[in-house]
């Protein structure tokens, strides 16, 4: 997905403001990234695939706390969409959770999704009743804010994917 070129830049607490009040999330921007949980042992060899296929490593960082996984983000051309690659450094790891329910097998994770505040977008999806995974925005990699909203999310309509809120502050939108 090529970034969107029609959204303004104008100042966050307007914007959200106005999408409230249209009933949407605020500050959406576009799909931020794909992750893909690889089994332990499994990221070098997988990420060597990505870089044959003209993917570029932009990013990797070994991630503790909850988490505890090792992160690759790979990018291709000048996209701002990126492939997240994920591996488990523990049992314990979330990430290794899924990759036991899937059968012992990687594969999608979730899907995160680039926001120009992860607060407001918290804080409308949390008032629409939606299943948010963590207690409030937290840090992620590369000095973003990041919340995760859960597969079941919502009575009405479960999604049964994983999404992933993140706001870059380093980023140009």
């Amino acid at each position: 997905m090529i970034m969107p070129t029609n959204y303004s830049t104008e100042d966050i607490s307007d914007s959200a403001f106005t999408e409230l009040q249209a009933g949407k999330l605020p500050g959406f921007l576009f799909v931020d990234h794909i992750a893909i949980a690889v089994c332990a042992g499994e990221l070098e060899n997988q990420l060597k695939m990505y870089l044959q296929m003209g993917f570029r490593e932009l990013h990797r960082e070994e991630m503790g706390g909850t988490d505890q996984v090792l992160e690759v983000l790979l990018q291709i051309g000048e996209s701002p969409n990126l492939i997240q690659l994920l591996e488990p450094l523990s049992a314990e790891s979330p990430v290794q959770k899924q990759i036991d329910r899937n059968g012992g097998r990687g594969g999608l994770a979730h899907v995160g999704f680039r926001v120009k505040s992860a607060q407001a977008a918290f804080d409308f999806l949390k008032a629409q009743g939606f299943r948010i995974v963590d207690d409030a925005p937290r840090p992620g990699s590369r000095g973003t804010t990041v919340f995760f909203i859960h597969p079941k999310s919502h009575q009405d309509a479960p999604f049964g994917v994983l999404y992933e809120i993140v706001e870059d502050p380093n980023a140009e939108c």
